[in-house]
């Protein structure tokens, strides 16, 4: 079935400067659920069961918390995937605390992470609210908020880091994806300002190296040429003395790059002695020794007659 979702124009940060072509060396995370589990009548059909039983207990046994598509989905998460927001708060409140809002799909999502990918700030208030856990990530080890800095989606963002149930908010903030990203980085790299700064003020580190190259916000805003970036960073105190695993600067990374605006604004604030690139640890006789060991190592190779 074609499932269309409703735009959510007021909850996306538009605080943002466009991305140029260029893409960061990292694979993009797959955000999506199978939205043909079941056909329409059937999810109709189980949908109507769920409000049948009204006078359960809550987490008790009911036959429609057993119900799995292929794909793993449970019917709360194909209420939200449908964007069946009645059905879903029912399901929710039916579930306080229940390990039934926190069954993961076969991509690892939950409904938590569902309710951010289709932006629905109403069913990710109402899941935390009801004791879903915010720590659980997807196959891409991505949190609902790494999700939510990823889309530049405030409302959600706000519900997740604002909600009590959100009581670790340091160690969400500061967990890495399995592309070695923050929720800082994923902000930075897609250019939602406004998130960068709400990460900072809720205490994220603004200096945290990223695991694919040791590159902080600052490095990656440099990398992906955003001026209003870079100067809100260095606003924030970026340190552009901070070196990535090859030893660059923020401002080395401006070299062969044609905004000079970033250059200018890193050039005063680098000190003097890391404005030059470093030097390469190669050098001719390096390259020769590398040409002499591989002939040594092929000397030993005969060709029939």
């Amino acid at each position: 079935m074609d499932v269309q979702r409703r735009s959510h124009h007021s909850q996306m940060d538009y605080n943002r400067e466009p991305k140029p072509g260029k893409t960061l060396p990292c694979h993009e995370e797959r955000f999506d659920s199978g939205l043909d589990s079941l056909k329409e009548d059937e999810l109709e059909r189980d949908f109507a069961e769920v409000s049948i039983r009204d006078d359960a207990s809550p987490c008790e046994h009911e036959p429609w918390r057993s119900v799995v598509t292929d794909d793993g989905d449970t019917l709360l998460h194909l209420a939200v995937i449908h964007e069946a927001t009645e059905h879903a708060l029912h399901m929710i409140k039916r579930s306080p605390n229940c390990p039934y809002l926190n069954v993961q799909n076969h991509q690892r999502q939950t409904a938590l992470h569902l309710a951010v990918i289709t932006e629905q700030p109403l069913l990710v208030d109402s899941l935390l609210k009801a004791g879903a856990d915010p720590r659980l990530t997807d196959d891409g080890g991505n949190t609902a908020l790494h999700i939510a800095c990823k889309k530049g989606s405030l409302a959600c963002f706000a519900n997740i880091t604002q909600n009590g149930s959100s009581r670790h908010l340091t160690s969400l903030i500061s967990s890495t994806n399995y592309n070695g990203h923050n929720c800082l980085h994923i902000a930075s790299i897609n250019g939602f300002i406004s998130l960068v700064e709400s990460l900072v003020r809720l205490g994220a580190d603004i200096n945290a190296q990223e695991q694919c190259s040791g590159r902080t916000a600052l490095h990656l805003a440099v990398d992906l040429q955003n001026p209003a970036l870079v100067r809100r960073l260095l606003d924030l105190g970026a340190d552009v003395n901070c070196l990535n695993y090859g030893g660059f600067t923020p401002y080395h990374l401006t070299y062969g790059r044609q905004n000079d605006e970033i250059r200018h604004q890193l050039y005063q604030k680098t000190a003097q002695e890391l404005r030059e690139l470093p030097e390469s640890e190669s050098d001719d006789s390096d390259m020769e020794d590398m040409d002499a060991s591989e002939d040594e190592m092929y000397d030993d190779i005969k060709f029939g007659k």
